[in-house]
């Protein structure tokens, strides 16, 4: 019978110290991952918009979170305000300004 079932031996309680170390090597190896392909690239993006949004001046052509396209015609401390059409202004909150587009996107959009 035992040359189809090997028999059962029971471990040594000592184990192996090193055992412990190598089980976590993965865990670390995952967080390392996500660091560099999820969190780090994340933060960069951050970084850019907050100073994007710092630096805006009137004269900038910017979108909007919500999609809209427009001048900046007034930049205040929490607000900017943006000329989407001849004569229409809207107030947006600074960090809703999403990207700045190059000189001379309004006027293409416009016609």
């Amino acid at each position: 019978m035992s040359l189809l079932i090997q028999d059962a031996w029971a471990q040594s309680a000592g184990g192996d110290p090193s055992g412990g170390l190598l089980s976590l090597a993965p865990i670390v190896l995952i967080f390392v991952l996500f660091y560099f392909l999820l969190i780090r690239p994340q933060q960069k993006r951050q970084k850019q918009h907050r100073e994007m949004v710092a630096n805006l001046k009137k004269g900038d052509e910017v979108v909007t979170a919500g999609g809209a396209l427009g001048r900046i015609t007034d930049v205040g401390d929490n607000f900017v305000t943006m000329e989407v059409a001849k004569g229409v202004e809207i107030k947006v909150q600074r960090h809703a300004v999403q990207t700045m587009m190059p000189k001379g996107t309004v006027k293409e959009a416009q016609s």
